[in-house]
């Protein structure tokens, strides 16, 4: 049975997703239906406020038609909405941009430089924090990728959650309909590294063994189990809260230990370490 100290660490979130680069031909022509359909209901208010004045004054306007000009313009918000709604659903981050922010990324986009992708992560439909940064596996290249934020339409084939990423300074021949491996990075979280064969798991979750600091009556050492919180895989080890760094746990052979003691007597100390 080998022990150690659990070690300090700050470890970024590292998630694996697919991505695939985005046509941009289709975020233009959404763009333009959602500015041409908000067009459209903006002349159409017009258009009714106009007739109800002339009907209001008593001129040659039926009540009919001032009627009509209100359904028009009705049927003309509610579409503008609906297509406003469908765009924020499919590129997200990008209906914050001003009008003059949407045409420098279209002139980026016109180049071929700067291209779109939807990342997916397969088999989840949440996400917590969004995370700061990304790269893109481009035959074996590392190739930085900028978050733009979360998508709110999941893939029709995948069902998971997606975000938007924006590459700048693209690789040459990188286009659209492109698929290829993504990590995602996010905020580095504290905790303290323990190595992979430390953690068992029970009814209550992940835990580890830690030596006590009283022995037996018959000069034996003592260990407990301790359960702690799994906050992020690093290659070998696991990122964990719920153990001081000052503490030594079983490393190697914890599984002995479950055996031969079971998990079935907590103390009121041990569960009040967690």
């Amino acid at each position: 049975m080998i022990l150690a100290h659990p070690v300090k660490a700050n470890v970024a979130p590292r998630i694996e997703a697919y991505g695939q680069v985005l046509d941009p031909a289709t975020l233009i022509t959404d763009t333009g239906r959602a500015e041409s359909s908000r067009a459209a209901a903006r002349a159409a208010s017009a258009e009714a406020q106009r007739m109800e004045k002339l009907y209001s004054g008593n001129t040659d306007v039926s009540l009919k038609a001032l009627q009509g000009a209100q359904a028009a313009q009705i049927e003309a918000q509610s579409l503008a909405q609906s297509i406003a709604s469908g765009f924020v659903l499919q590129w997200g981050p990008l209906a914050k941009l001003s009008a003059a922010q949407r045409q420098n990324l279209f002139d980026a986009l016109g180049s071929g430089k700067t291209l779109l992708l939807r990342a997916d992560l397969p088999g989840r439909v949440s996400l917590g924090a969004v995370p700061k940064s990304a790269t893109l596996d481009v035959d074996g290249v590392q190739v930085p990728a900028q978050v733009l934020g979360m998508l709110q339409r999941g893939a029709a084939d995948l069902q998971s959650v997606g975000l938007l990423l924006q590459v700048d300074h693209a690789p040459a021949g990188l286009g659209p309909g492109a698929r290829l491996p993504v990590t995602l990075l996010g905020a580095p979280g504290s905790g303290v590294l323990v190595p992979k064969g430390a953690l068992l798991y029970g009814d209550q979750g992940a835990y580890v063994y830690r030596q006590l600091h009283d022995k037996s009556a018959d000069g034996k050492l003592q260990y407990a189990p301790v359960m702690v919180k799994l906050l992020q895989p690093s290659g070998d080890a696991w990122l964990v809260a719920g153990l001081d760094d000052d503490e030594l746990i079983v490393t190697h052979g914890a599984g002995v230990l479950w055996s031969l003691q079971g998990l079935g007597s907590f103390s009121a100390e041990e569960e009040d370490h967690d």
